[in-house]
């Protein structure tokens, strides 16, 4: 089956229309080559459910590693997004809340579930950086950071529900609709990004969760269609928020790690289901996620609401990937 799919998402990306490349912004690392930064979702509550108390410990540990940029997985403001550029929602959830010296640095931010149902164009808005400069967000783009390159990736028009049984909720697909054509050429973009990238490491980073042990689970449409790319473009890490929680799951038939950090304010779900690859690290509260890389090594440090380290995760690089090409029946 896993085959089969694989075979289904390569098709797809042969049949989409040309499309534009994804947008590539340039982040130096440091002069030594190394990079730290945070990563934090699912996070705007005015404050609200300890988002203030997270916001002070990614200030210390931001200080004491000297971070580069601080990455959002998304749901940067609930319960349904912005309502336009002029919400003050962005200033009670954002400016005011992440004040620590550290902090004030490039966020980058994907466009999570709760973010479209509100007014999602307006937090692509160039007004919002007039307001608060640290903001970044797009719908999907890289950040290349020279020895890594970062596809963030827009994964809410991937979910069938949200346009088939959206319930109460009203989704914002401005810019979006028709989904099969944004999916195509979305998947076509990545694919071709991701096999020009000579970064030593790749990561993809997006709101929801393809392996995950809490509320959401798995996300069937991303397994079928996105994970494929991942796989055969070698990227070492995925990274996502969407279940309020902080795990670490290993892929059992690649090198694939997926890294859960959706713990910004509301959490504690009492929530456990189990999955077919192999849990390292499940914790069911707030906190945050740090990652410093540099050529060689890229070490993981989850963090709780207090600062405490909860668990760390080293990789070893040591070969540049080479992708594998497929190969298909005439």
């Amino acid at each position: 089956m896993a085959a089969v799919l694989a075979l289904l998402a390569v098709a797809t990306l042969r049949c989409a229309p040309a499309a534009a490349e994804l947008e590539r912004l340039e982040h130096p690392a440091k002069d030594d080559g190394s990079l730290s930064l945070l990563v934090i979702g699912d996070w705007g509550r005015k404050g609200a459910y300890n988002q203030t108390m997270v916001a002070e410990q990614m200030g210390k540990v931001g200080e004491q590693l000297d971070i580069d940029f601080v990455v959002s997985t998304g749901d940067n403001f609930y319960d349904d997004g912005l309502k336009g550029v002029h919400d003050q929602q962005f200033e009670e959830s954002f400016t005011q809340i992440y004040t620590a010296k550290s902090l004030q640095k490039p966020w980058y931010l994907v466009l999570g579930s709760h973010d479209y149902r509100g007014d999602a164009v307006a937090q692509l808005s160039p007004v919002l950086q007039k307001i608060d400069s640290r903001f970044i967000c797009k719908r999907s783009f890289i950040v290349n950071a020279e020895i890594v390159d970062f596809f963030f990736i827009d994964t809410t028009p991937f979910e069938l529900k949200y346009w088939t049984n959206p319930k109460d909720d009203h989704y914002d697909w401005r810019g979006v609709a028709p989904r099969a054509n944004y999916l195509d050429n979305l998947l076509k973009d990545l694919d071709e990004a991701m096999k020009k990238s000579t970064a030593k490491w790749k990561i993809a980073i997006g709101h929801h969760t393809m392996r995950s042990v809490s509320y959401h689970g798995e996300t069937k449409e991303l397994l079928q269609l996105l994970l494929p790319i991942l796989k055969v473009n070698g990227i070492d890490f995925y990274i996502n928020g969407h279940d309020h929680c902080l795990e670490h799951i290993s892929s059992r038939d690649s090198p694939l790690q997926y890294f859960t950090s959706g713990g910004g304010s509301k959490a504690w779900r009492g929530i456990f289901q189990p999955t077919d690859d192999k849990l390292q690290f499940f914790y069911d509260g707030q906190g945050f996620m740090s990652l410093q890389l540099n050529q060689d090594q890229a070490d993981f440090i989850f963090y709780d609401v207090s600062g405490k380290v909860l668990y760390e995760w080293t990789s070893h690089k040591t070969n540049h990937f080479q992708p594998s090409i497929y190969v298909t029946a005439e």
